[in-house]
């Protein structure tokens, strides 16, 4: 056994979890609002064929020559169970079992078959086992900018129990001219002295594949992939006259199961992407973001308007009922001279308000509040009122960022009574975070009701 390999194939495996891991760390909180709005566990069955030989060449010791190693198939069949740590990357544990075959072929010239005189050999697997980094590749999401279609890579380290049998015919018939089962017992780990009373002989191996997922529903994806497997056995086809580490192939396909809540997205397929940009998705968004894009500029307009004061008494011609007053004259909010010397005691808003709502992850005003802040805007004008803006946010996220995003609420509130003519002055912003919720924050409609403003007499 080639321990030197064996320790550079697991050193480099452990690098690319690491890095993995380190990935998915420095993205999900900046990505998602927490993997637990996600289901990130899932279990595959798959099924298929293995071959004696793996697409990107090099040599395998059953056969003395290049070109008389023959390919047969034999079957191949396991479970995996993962854990999907951001929609880039996730950890894999791979089971398989089954069997590799392969024969020399007899008419090519009379070349000798191998050191052992065999024409055709099988290998069982007992069970195979190995740890595997999954990176997602790229995605296709079609026309619904939601993920169909997940390629992937993934590379792992595993053992794996073999038995080698080879046989004098070329179609796995004749005598059989080597079998070890029942002698084997020096071991990759356990036995440190031979014992020879072992069925299988244990080795170490490193998948390096490739594979698509289509998804069929949110719960079941078709899993179709295709694997390399390096050992580091030169005898896993039985004793031949090369001394080279061998390898294998399978080629695959099966289901996988996403476990959890239907809810809840699954993070294999999640498109972070879309989600940040669900304008593009849902027409009844697009249309309130280009009506969003008419009032920003019915509102440029109108900040043009309040810069212009032709009687310079620091009241805009829009809002100025007295104009042309003599310069210095003390005037009032709407541009009129001051009859009175007592203050004018401002009132309190009387009329209690709805909540102004607001997506998830989100500060932007909705169209749908609009009517309600211009009846606030207008009593507030006539009645030169105060008003209080308490801000809140759902749970999702860090305390810190929920409490700077119910602030950023509570200013895009004020913001908006401000370009109504509303002095800011009269407004008194509050925020609160995730805290006080008005709703239970386990349910997508319990947060939703929490992503609010509250209006405060």
């Amino acid at each position: 056994m080639n321990y030197s390999t064996i320790k550079k194939t697991a050193i480099a495996a452990s690098l690319v979890a690491a890095l993995g891991y380190t990935e998915v760390q420095a993205q999900t909180p900046t990505v998602f609002g927490g993997r637990s709005q996600y289901r990130t566990w899932s279990i595959g069955l798959q099924g298929g064929i293995t071959t004696p030989n793996v697409i990107i060449g090099g040599q395998n010791a059953f056969g003395q020559k290049v070109g008389y190693f023959q390919n047969k198939v034999g079957e191949y069949y396991g479970l995996t169970i993962r854990k999907q740590f951001s929609h880039l990357f996730g950890l894999e544990l791979e089971g398989n079992r089954g069997k590799i075959k392969t024969y020399n072929h007899e008419t090519l010239g009379g070349v000798e078959p191998g050191t052992s005189g065999a024409r055709s050999a099988i290998t069982t697997v007992n069970w195979a086992g190995s740890l595997n980094g999954v990176f997602q590749l790229g995605t296709i999401d079609f026309l619904r900018r939601e993920n169909a279609v997940n390629f992937y890579a993934k590379v792992g380290l595993g053992a794996f129990a073999f038995n080698p049998v080879q046989y004098s015919g070329s179609n796995f018939d004749g005598t059989v001219v080597y079998n070890n089962k029942g002698k084997w017992g020096e071991e990759l780990f356990g036995d440190r002295e031979k014992v020879g009373d072992r069925d299988y002989r244990l080795g170490m191996y490193v998948p390096v594949g490739v594979g698509a997922k289509f998804k069929l529903s949110e719960v079941v994806a078709l899993n179709l992939g295709y694997t390399m497997n390096f050992t580091d056995e030169s005898i896993l086809y039985g004793p031949t006259a090369r001394t080279n580490n061998q390898r294998f192939a399978n080629i695959y396909g099966g289901l996988e199961f996403t476990l959890g809540s239907r809810d809840k997205e699954n993070l294999t397929f999640a498109n972070p992407v879309a989600t940040l940009y669900d304008e593009l998705k849902d027409p009844s968004l697009r249309n309130e973001v280009e009506a969003l894009k008419q009032r920003v500029s019915t509102l440029e307009s109108t900040v043009d308007l309040l810069n212009k004061d032709s009687d310079g008494d620091g009241v805009s011609d829009k809002f100025d009922k007295c104009p042309n007053t003599p310069a210095g004259t003390v005037v009032d909010g709407s541009g009129c001279p001051i009859k009175f010397p007592e203050p004018v005691e401002k009132n309190i808003v009387s009329e209690s308000y709805p909540n102004i709502q607001f997506e998830f992850d989100s500060s932007v005003l909705k169209t749908e509040s609009y009517p309600t802040l211009d009846k606030l805007a207008r009593e507030l004008r006539e009645s030169n009122g105060t008003v209080t803006l308490d801000g809140y946010a759902s749970a999702e996220g860090t305390e810190a960022y929920n409490l700077n995003l119910s602030k950023d609420r509570a200013n895009a509130v004020k913001q908006y009574l401000v370009n109504a003519g509303v002095p800011a002055s009269s407004i008194t912003v509050n925020a609160y975070g995730e805290s006080n919720p008005i709703a239970s924050n386990a349910t997508e409609e319990g947060r939703r009701l929490n992503r609010r403003v509250e209006i405060k007499k």
